[in-house]
C-alpha cells in the first residue's frame, strides 16, 4: 500500500473511522491510567519543546487535533491564548467538560484545519500539531493549512511518528497487541511519516525546518524525555520566514 492513501477516505481531509476510534475513547481521556496514559506522560515534554521556542505569555497559540484537550490546556496555563479545533464532536465536548473544572480559558471548535486556514489566515504566533498527521488520508494539506494560519515569524511544532521498521515493532506490535498501552488499530504502519517527507511538505508550504528532535517513551517507568534517536517519534519545529 502506498503511504497516506486517501482512498479510504470520506470527503474532506478524515477518515471516519479514525475519528469514531478516538471519540470511543473520551470518557477516559483525562484519565491518567486510562487508554490516553502515554499522552499524559509525553505531555510535559511537549510543552517544554514549545515553550523553549515560543514565549507563550499573551500568545496567541492554535492546537490543532486537539483531542480532549490535554496540550490546550497546558498552553493556556503557560499563558497562551489558545484556540483548539478538532473534528471530533465527543473530544470537544470533553474538553470543554474538563475546562469547566479546571477554569482555563480555551476556545474549543469543531473545526477543519483548512477551514478555520480560510478564516483566520495569519492569526497565530505558534500552531501545535500533535500525534495527528500520521491519522489524516492527507498530511501536507495539513501542513500547508497550518502553514496559512501563522504569521510571519510564527512557529508550526508537529509530533508524529517514523515509519522505519523500529517504530513498527514499537508503536504497533508492542505498544497496540503485546503490552496494551494502546488500543489495537490506534496505528497504521503505512500512515507513519519520514521526517524527510515531512521536511519537504514544510518546505512546500513556505516553511523553514529548525529542529527535529526524537521523543522517546519508556512505559516501564512512565517518563518520557527528548533524545537524538528519532527511529520512533519525533518533534519538529519550523518557522514562517518574515515578509
Amino acid at each position: 500500500m502506498e503511504p497516506h492513501s486517501a482512498s479510504d477516505s470520506a470527503p474532506g481531509n478524515y477518515r471516519q473511522a479514525e475519528l469514531d476510534k478516538f471519540a470511543a475513547l473520551a470518557n477516559r481521556w483525562w484519565d491518567p491510567d486510562g487508554p490516553q496514559r502515554p499522552l499524559h506522560v509525553l505531555n510535559p515534554v511537549r510543552l517544554e519543546y514549545v515553550r523553549r521556542r515560543v514565549p507563550l505569555a499573551g500568545r496567541a497559540v492554535l492546537d490543532v487535533g486537539c483531542g480532549g484537550g490535554l496540550l490546550s490546556e497546558a498552553l493556556a496555563r503557560a499563558g497562551a491564548q489558545v484556540t483548539a479545533i478538532d473534528l471530533a464532536p465527543e473530544l470537544v465536548k470533553v474538553a470543554r467538560l474538563h475546562q469547566l473544572e479546571s477554569g482555563l480559558q480555551v476556545d474549543y471548535q469543531v473545526k477543519a484545519v483548512e477551514e478555520l486556514a480560510a478564516e483566520r489566515p495569519g492569526g497565530f504566533d505558534a500552531v501545535t500539531c500533535m500525534e495527528m498527521l500520521e491519522h489524516v488520508p492527507d498530511p501536507a494539506a495539513v501542513i500547508a493549512a497550518c502553514a496559512r494560519l501563522l504569521r510571519p515569524g510564527g512557529r508550526l511544532f508537529v509530533s508524529t511518528l517514523n515509519r522505519t521498521p523500529v517504530a513498527f515493532a514499537l508503536a504497533i506490535v508492542g505498544a497496540e497487541y503485546v503490552a496494551g498501552l494502546l488500543p489495537r488499530g490506534t496505528h497504521r504502519y503505512s500512515d507513519f511519516i519520514r521526517p524527510s517527507e515531512l521536511a519537504a511538505w514544510l518546505r512546500e508550504a513556505g516553511l523553514q525546518l529548525e529542529d527535529v528532535s526524537g521523543l522517546f517513551y519508556d512505559p516501564l517507568r512512565q517518563r518520557a524525555w527528548l533524545s537524538r534517536r528519532t527511529e520512533v517519534n519525533y518533534l519538529a519545529c519550523a518557522v514562517k520566514p518574515e515578509a
